[in-house]
């Protein structure tokens, strides 16, 4: 093998600054398929007929908003409440390790089994509030708006990397 004077060596298999290393497999692996990963079709939402509600013109100071304890938790189950058309009961995990209990009016909007597991934020520390012979121990926020006459609903879910209990600022 002779020198290069001073050249960079030569490499077998370098192609345009590319190296080519061959992968070597087992006679016997078998060809495993890798789902790839497909970009669902984005929904187009037409929000021009959306109607809000008008933001409060009154402030909150800085102390009393800071005594609200938003947290996320995670939904352990979720059921229509007897002889209620409209109320959810939810038992949360809200990471004290305690289950905690909220109803929520939303059951025109969501089947209850379709809520089980989901995080989403809650409002921990409102007085408990009797529903349908039920203690309700906070509020789970929503974000609503009218389109074209009809109310609308959202539940506010986040990722499931949140972990329960974790307060929100």
């Amino acid at each position: 093998m002779a020198l290069n004077q001073g050249k960079p060596p030569i490499i077998e298999g370098l192609q345009n600054g590319s190296l080519i290393i061959p992968t070597m497999k087992p006679m016997d692996a078998q060809k495993k398929v890798i789902p790839q990963k497909t970009e669902a079709a984005e929904e187009v939402i037409d929000f021009s007929k959306v109607e809000i509600e008008p933001l409060f013109e009154e402030f909150v100071d800085f102390e009393t908003f800071s005594k609200s304890d938003f947290r996320a938790v995670k939904v352990l189950s979720c059921e229509a409440v007897p002889k209620s058309k409209k109320l959810l009961k939810f038992t949360l995990d809200d990471g004290t390790g305690n289950e905690r209990v909220i109803l929520s009016g939303i059951h025109a909007y969501y089947e209850p089994e379709e809520l089980v597991g989901k995080t989403l934020i809650a409002i921990t520390n409102l007085p408990p509030r009797a529903m349908m012979g039920t203690e309700s121990n906070g509020m789970l926020l929503s974000a609503v708006h009218t389109e074209e006459g009809e109310e609308k609903l959202n539940l506010l879910m986040v990722s499931d990397r949140i972990p329960a209990g974790a307060k929100l600022y």
